[in-house]
């Protein structure tokens, strides 16, 4: 059976920021659908210990004072998040993540931050990633427009309901790549560890043709040196966090 008709897992986070090195967890959704059974969320809401700024606030709707109100403790929800994806993994189930660079690394950083096991640690190389950002830049590589989930949701004739909340962008991600699976026979076709592993080449191709065009356009050249090439996880580094 191809790896889109049954089980998937989508993973999304709402965080303080952009940056996997030094920005915190708000948010967090995995969520199971496909494969015949009811769909199955678990959400959580942290304190992330540090201000939300504003601009932040404004995409996915916390605030430092509900975070601070309703949140759980940042250590609890991290741990928490890791130990659920680390159990879809060992079932064998695919995690789907939107730009899964960001929200694998975000989660490993604070994993170390707080001292809890990474998913790394906990399943190693079983861990089988389904990119909808890399799937969609391979089957319509020239394609105008933007490449966001909003983007690809409308592309692809998604439902997005409640767009920047952590369970809903989980949701369309899975919805995403089902229906990039669904017509595109090339990415359908392989099986997970193949497309884990051509998801490897197609996210450094995409990445270092991104700095190619930074790098070409003026105004843009010093944000080539600041693409990163690693999928879906990336490296950490000693003293980083």
């Amino acid at each position: 059976m191809s790896w889109h008709l049954g089980r998937m897992a989508g993973f999304d986070l709402e965080t303080t920021g952009v940056d996997v090195e030094t920005d915190r967890i708000v948010t967090a959704c995995v969520v199971q659908v496909g494969g015949g059974h009811p769909v199955q969320t678990a959400n959580w809401l942290a304190d992330p210990g540090v201000e939300i700024p504003d601009g932040a606030a404004k995409i996915h709707g916390i605030t430092t004072e509900q975070a601070r109100a309703g949140g759980r403790p940042a250590a609890e929800v991290v741990e928490q998040v890791v130990a659920a994806l680390a159990q879809v993994v060992r079932d064998g189930i695919p995690v789907v993540a939107m730009n899964a660079s960001f929200d694998l690394t975000m989660l490993d950083r604070e994993a170390r931050r707080h001292q809890v096991p990474t998913l790394t640690d906990l399943v190693d190389n079983a861990l089988f990633v389904v990119d909808p950002r890399v799937l969609d830049k391979v089957v319509d590589k020239f394609r105008r427009g933007g490449r966001k989930l909003e983007d690809l949701c409308r592309t692809y004739e998604v439902a997005l309901d409640g767009a920047h909340s952590a369970d809903a962008d989980a949701i369309a991600a899975c919805r995403v790549a089902w229906r990039i699976a669904s017509t595109k026979g090339q990415i359908g076709a392989l099986a997970l560890p193949e497309l884990h592993t051509a998801q490897i080449g197609w996210a450094r191709e995409q990445a270092e043709g991104l700095a190619s065009y930074f790098r070409k356009t003026p105004g843009k050249e010093h944000q080539a040196d600041g693409v990163r090439t690693e999928w879906p996880l990336i490296p950490h580094q000693r003293g980083d966090v």
